[in-house]
């Protein structure tokens, strides 16, 4: 698999021009890196994976993956844009060629934002099988309404992939049927039917809380087959996944990186705490976890790139990259010491963003659970 050495260097070189006080200027007002995602497009970054015939650079998700595992590392949050990333692969593999040709190539030039993911909803969670968001139609329209939660950067997006239901659960009926994929137009939707609600988290995401009340689609929006929109979903989900695992690996060499200099520059007692196996240990153990998710997500890339569908792998990859950054967090506090809790070192900022996929976008236990009943052959638990 290609290592992208060189898109690696551009990416840390533009990075280097969003250093931790940017980051934590944002992080106190709760504001969106608007010059960091402007800076990434223009560099094309955002659209690695769209064809080169809609303005893009037709790379595979291992591109997009070496992107995004670059920005984690310098220090910088993927978190506010890379779902544009993931989410314009279900556009990509089952919008019409009509849908492809009006929306790609803004994309790919920034004219327009793929950044929303319309699937959670408060009832359901992960059961996406029992969301309630309906969209009925109405002549040429659908008319959706319901609500959506943890709806990240809604409020700078231009598009939304939503999920909801066009035909009722019925007896014998696949909780996943009749579901279908509907691409919105937000810049329409704000004040006619569409309503968004921040919501304040623990660290810097944008997400928010979505309501639709009779919003009117157009029904040439809809993507693919009416009813198959949670196939379409599923894919995007492996890709999503991979990529969020990539971003941790990210996080935990930067994480490493920070805990070493520290121990080896830091002397009590006479000489650095780096000499010290209490200090050494942890920081070794965190990486040796590191490198094993890392080629967890090499192999759930390559399988991803030769067409097959590596859900196990995809699961496996952000369980254990998730679990990996979260150590390498930890023994990075630990190793600062005080300093760690101190905003200026940047390490509570990384510390609370990376915190996150242990819960999103899927659970650690709902993983443990796919991989038991998928994999394992042992009794369905939920």
């Amino acid at each position: 698999m290609e290592a992208y050495t060189e898109i690696r260097e551009a990416v840390a070189k533009l990075c280097a021009g969003f250093p931790g006080p940017y980051w934590r200027a944002l992080d106190r007002e709760m504001a969106y890196p608007t010059e960091f995602v402007a800076a990434l497009t223009e560099s094309g970054y955002l659209s690695v994976l769209i064809p080169e015939d809609y303005g893009g650079s037709g790379l595979p998700l291992s591109a997009a993956a070496a992107i995004l595992e670059e920005v984690q590392r310098a220090g910088c949050n993927g978190g506010a844009c890379h779902a544009q990333m993931y989410t314009m692969g279900t556009l990509l593999r089952h919008g019409s060629e009509a849908q492809k040709a009006a929306y790609l190539p803004a994309v790919a030039e920034g004219r327009l934002r793929l950044q929303a993911f319309g699937v959670t909803e408060p009832s359901s969670g992960t059961d996406t099988g029992s969301l309630k968001t309906t969209a009925r139609r109405d002549g040429d329209h659908y008319v959706i309404n319901g609500q959506k939660i943890w709806t990240s950067r809604a409020e700078h997006s231009d598009l939304m992939l939503l999920l909801a239901r066009t035909t009722p659960r019925s007896e014998g009926m696949k909780r996943t049927d009749g579901l279908s994929v509907l691409l919105v137009d937000m810049r329409e939707a704000i004040g006619n039917g569409l309503t968004i609600r921040p919501i304040r988290t623990m660290m810097n995401h944008a997400t928010t809380e979505v309501f639709f009340d009779n919003l009117r689609v157009p029904a040439e929006n809809l993507i693919g087959e009416e009813g198959r929109g949670f196939r379409y979903i599923l894919s995007g989900m492996n890709a999503e996944r991979i990529l969020i695992a990539a971003e941790c690996v990210g996080d935990a060499k930067w994480f490493i990186d920070k805990a070493k200099t520290y121990a080896s520059e830091r002397s009590v007692f006479g000489r650095p705490i780096g000499a010290n196996q209490g200090v050494q240990f942890p920081i070794a153990k965190a990486y040796a976890n590191m490198r094993a998710a890392e080629l967890m997500v090499r192999e759930a890339l390559s399988l991803y790139e030769s067409g097959a569908n590596p859900g196990a792998e995809a699961n496996m990859a952000k369980m254990l990259a998730a679990d990996a950054s979260f150590e390498a967090a930890n023994a990075c506090i630990q190793t600062h010491g005080g300093f760690g809790f101190a905003e200026e070192y940047d390490i509570e900022r990384k510390f609370r963003e990376t915190r996150l996929y242990q819960v999103a976008p899927i659970s650690t236990n709902l993983i443990l659970a796919y991989l038991s009943e998928h994999v394992l052959g042992l009794p369905r638990a939920y």
